[in-house]
């Protein structure tokens, strides 16, 4: 049921002025923006090292701490009553080195060990007045 007699039926047709307008402001935006792109890139130069190693080696203070909650300094098996007694022990183990300044404190604890041992033994580095701590880990291990 056609009503409109006399006219005849318009085939719709697909405008492309805005089509290539928005491609074009695309093609603009890629283009500025790929111009650009090698001005944002980074040139450092970084500086070159060319110490030599040091021949001598600060004191080093193993400290091991097992799964039981067993403290030894050196190897040694130290009882363990505060961190106070602690750090007696590593100013003992720091004077039996020779009288090197500022010895590092390596930490070797269990992987099961308490936390409160670790933190107990760095409290104890703190008393005896030792800044250098470092931990020691083991790589490759089964997970």
């Amino acid at each position: 049921m056609d009503f409109r007699k006399g006219r005849m039926r318009e085939d719709p047709e697909i405008n492309l002025i805005p089509f290539i307008d928005v491609l074009l402001v695309i093609l603009i935006f890629l283009m500025v923006t790929t111009t650009y792109s090698k001005f944002t890139e980074l040139q450092i130069t970084l500086p070159t090292a060319d110490a030599e190693k040091s021949l001598q080696r600060p004191l080093e203070i193993n400290v091991g701490v097992d799964a039981q909650n067993r403290y030894a300094i050196n190897n040694a098996r130290v009882a363990y009553h505060d961190p106070a007694t602690l750090a007696e022990e590593l100013k003992k183990a720091a004077g039996e080195g020779g009288n090197r300044e500022d010895p590092v404190i390596i930490i070797n604890a269990d992987a099961t060990a308490a936390h409160q041992t670790v933190i107990n033994v760095l409290e104890a580095a703190r008393l005896a007045g030792f800044a250098k701590v470092t931990f020691a880990a083991q790589t490759g291990g089964k997970k």
